[in-house]
């Protein structure tokens, strides 16, 4: 019974049925004819909202409107549906076919008298029945709604899928499949007289389930313990398991078809009871309004920007850092892509940061465009030729690029760490991070923040709570929430909102604007100066012109971040500054001429003090050597055990000769508390700098999309023409020949190479247009209406209304030719 029910949706779909009534014979019979009645407004409306139709673009309406009803399609549309949408489609899916709008209003509001939320919903069932129509998946007029036989399918309930509303099957598809005997039985034990064959037997039972008075006279009579038994099953499941011997209360409700069996230890609640039962609802609860982002906390507009500009601030010189940090020798590339657990672990703590927040500024680096791999055989990530542009760039300027790059991405951070379907962890830089609908799910939460007035912050329950409801698709609900969650969290980090509000900025962002004309007046000016303390520590009062930055990275380790950075000296970093080349003059003239206090006495010494040590003692590459002209320290370093493993051995009074390499031998002596320096072949100080590495020139990594992307105006306009030519050239009412025979529905008509040429002659000479069939070079057939202008040489010349262009067929590849009827030129 099931397979002929839903054989005969189809068949109502496809083909034209005869109406009775004036109004319903004029209504449209078919989803296509629905889509043909519609304007070119309309028609693009539906193209836009779903632009999988129009790959490739349909040939005429009839090829829309199957295309529309496709499985695929129509579980993409549905997914994009809101929640009072996708309610009003659950209702449809559960009611009549055809469904007149009252009993779809009924549905949704209840029968059982007038409430606010009643009112809520009727008032916006139009609005959610005007989606559904928008977007092809209900057709047909208020007296008769049909809801596509794919959707109907898919949200209809069933034994194996359950209805989204809780309901289960129709007393007829539940019956089908029971014995005549036993449906006579349920008919007598409910009341009902006896009939002569299970159909009309069942469409009495459903009779008395759909009327309310016999209905609750029928339920009057129940035992009290068979309305607890109904009251767990009524708003779903709708199904329960029961004994080879019930209890009394079921077997009550089973013998008058209250319960039905659908296996041999299952009944189910038929539709008809529960809707009964409920109250004519479809829904316990329906969600006609989108849940209200209001101002949860408020702050001046002044401050948000401030906050916000100090964050953007902090990001620019965290994502400098970072790759910087990978310019010399940046980590490796894993054979399946990605970084190491322990790469990151190690970003992590030079940024001072988590791990989580790590993965955060590698991606968004990466998304610039700023680190990419090297391809070497050895491959490792390292700074890209775009990273020196970028840094040339104004903060402001640089800030917006990496805001640019980070609103459309759709890699993941915040799935660093989780594990794939196949138990693999994921990793940051890895292949399998990006979500396609991630970028959709940032942008709409940054417009919720932006509706609400300057400085206003949205609590962030209510903004999950809004997403899901305008898009609550099983399966997609719990990803798109936290990558809600994860999208508040980044845009504070970056700068786009400051203390949860929308920053000016930010605004700018997301309105297509100039984020960085707004921003560069908020940044603080570079300084040429530190102020120098006598606990060998130096403030930066705001960020420092970069070649100051630069040394000072060098001579000093960063403490501390923040509006003032703070430096402090070591020996180690004296030491860095030794070995790049700088003497203790140069480094005493550098921080007398950028300190606005005087040079510290203890900084003082301890520069002086590293740099009497500093190149005492030379190494060199003989397998490598120590050399140095005090013979006692010399005797010192042999004695001392930690030098065993470095294999010293005394050549002359002033030489060692070592069997570890000359780096190793530089790093054992440091480790050792000697202050060795390295030394060329001539003797001369070896000056220790690493040349920066860079990539080939890399682009971007490109965002997956999520479907196919939306069409702009120009190919929407092109595809609406294109399919209205199409739909001419299939439904142009042609004049038959009156010696033709008559062929198959659909076949082309068959006319001599000399009729074909005094017919598109004779339409040259009037202007007149004709209806063609044409065979392309890849034996590909198709019809089309054109205005013949010129025929010569084999070839016919003339406007095709179906492409919508002049274009020249070759005369043996028509099939056949006809004149169009009157009404139709």
């Amino acid at each position: 019974m099931g397979t002929g029910r839903r054989s005969g949706r189809r068949d109502q779909e496809a083909t034209n049925v005869p109406e009775a009534s004036t109004a319903a014979a004029n209504a449209p019979r078919s989803l296509a004819e629905a889509l043909r009645a519609r304007d070119d407004v309309a028609l693009t409306a539906l193209l836009h909202a779903r632009p999988d139709l129009l790959n490739p673009v349909p040939g005429d309406v009839t090829q829309l409107a199957t295309r529309a009803g496709t499985r695929a399609s129509v579980v993409r549309a549905l997914d994009r549906l809101d929640r009072f949408a996708l309610q009003t489609a659950e209702a449809l899916a559960v009611a009549p076919d055809p469904c007149p709008y009252p009993v779809l209003e009924e549905l949704l509001t209840g029968s059982g008298g007038e409430n606010a939320q009643d009112a809520t919903a009727r008032d916006a069932l139009p609005r959610a029945l005007g989606t559904l129509r928008d977007q092809a998946l209900v057709w047909g007029d208020d007296d008769r709604l049909r809801l596509v036989r794919t959707a109907r399918e898919l949200l209809a309930p069933s034994a194996q899928r359950p209805s989204p509303t809780g309901l289960g099957p129709t007393v007829a598809e539940a019956t089908a499949g029971m014995s005549p005997t036993r449906i006579q039985e349920i008919v007598a034990a409910a009341g009902l007289p006896a009939t002569h064959d299970p159909v009309s037997a069942v469409a009495a039972l459903t009779g008395l389930f759909t009327d309310p008075e016999r209905m609750s006279a029928l339920l009057d009579e129940a035992p009290a313990e068979a309305h607890q038994v109904l009251g767990r099953l009524v708003w779903g499941p709708p199904y329960g398991e029961v004994t080879p011997d019930p209890t009394p209360p079921v077997r009550w409700l089973r013998d008058r078809g209250l319960l039905l069996p659908a296996s041999a230890r299952t009944v189910v609640l038929p539709r008809e009871v529960a809707l009964h039962l409920r109250g004519g609802l479809a829904h316990r609860r329906t969600e006609p309004l989108a849940p209200v982002v209001g101002v949860h906390r408020e702050h001046r507009p002044q401050l948000v920007d401030a906050n916000a500009a100090g964050q953007a601030l902090a990001a620019l010189a965290t994502i400098e850092e970072l790759v910087k940090s990978w310019e010399h020798a940046g980590p490796l590339v894993l054979r399946a892509g990605g970084l190491a657990v322990r790469d990151l672990k190690r970003t992590a703590a030079a940024l001072d940061t988590t791990e989580s927040e790590a993965a955060f500024w590698v991606e968004l680096a990466y998304a610039a465009g700023l680190l990419a791999s090297d391809g070497e055989a050895d491959e490792r990530y390292a700074p890209t030729p775009a990273f020196d542009d970028w840094r040339e760039l104004p903060p402001a300027q640089r800030w917006a690029v990496l805001a640019a790059a980070w609103l459309p991405a759709t890699r993941t951070p915040g799935l660093v760490g989780e594990q794939d379907a196949k138990g693999r962890t994921l990793s940051a830089l890895g292949p399998d991070l990006d979500r396609s609908a991630a970028p959709e799910v940032r942008r709409r939460v940054l417009d919720l923040v932006g509706e609400l007035p300057e400085g206003g912050v949205p609590d962030p329950e209510a903004v999950l709570e809004r997403l899901a409801w305008e898009r609550p698709a099983r399966g997609t609900s719990d990803l798109r929430a936290r990558l809600a969650r994860w999208a508040l969290h980044e845009a504070e980090v970056l700068g786009v909102t400051g203390r949860g509000a929308l920053s000016a900025f930010g605004r700018a962002l997301l309105e297509h604007g100039d984020p960085a004309g707004l921003l560069a007046p908020l940044l603080p000016e570079p300084v040429d100066h530190v102020l120098l303390q006598a606990d060998l520590t130096a403030v930066a009062p705001g960020p420092l012109l970069r070649p100051l930055a630069e040394m000072l990275a060098v001579l000093a380790e960063v403490e501390s971040k923040g509006g003032a950075t703070v430096y402090r000296f070591t020996p180690g970093s004296v030491r860095r500054a030794l070995d790049s080349g700088q003497a203790a003059s140069d480094l005493h003239a550098f921080l007398a001429e950028h300190s606005r206090t005087p040079v510290p006495q203890p900084l003082a010494y301890l520069i002086d003090d590293v740099a009497r040590r500093h190149g005492h003692l030379r190494v060199g590459a003989a397998s490598s050597y120590v050399r140095c002209d005090d013979d006692a320290m010399l005797g010192e370093i042999l004695a001392d055990r930690r030098s065993a493993a470095l294999g010293l051995r005394r050549l002359a009074p002033t030489v060692l000769a070592a069997q570890a390499d000359p780096a190793a031998l530089l790093d054992g002596l440091r480790a050792m508390g000697y202050a060795p320096a390295a030394e060329s072949r001539t003797g001369d100080v070896l000056v220790a700098r690493a040349d920066a590495h860079r990539t080939p020139a890399r682009s971007a990594p490109v965002p997956v999309p999520d479907g196919p992307p939306v069409p702009d105006a120009t190919l929407l306009g092109a595809a609406v023409r294109a399919i209205r030519a199409g739909d001419l050239a299939a439904t142009a009412v042609r004049k038959e020949p009156a010696a033709a025979s008559p062929g198959a529905p659909g076949e082309l008509p068959r006319t001599s190479a000399a009729e074909t040429l005094a017919t598109v002659q004779a339409a040259a000479l009037t202007g007149s247009a004709v209806w063609i069939g044409y065979v392309n070079a890849d034996g590909a057939a198709s019809q089309r209406v054109i205005a013949p202008v010129r025929v010569e040489g084999g070839f016919v010349t003339g406007y095709d209304h179906t492409a919508d262009e002049v274009r020249t067929y070759a005369l043996h590849r028509i099939t056949g030719v006809a004149e169009l009827a009157e009404d139709q030129v």
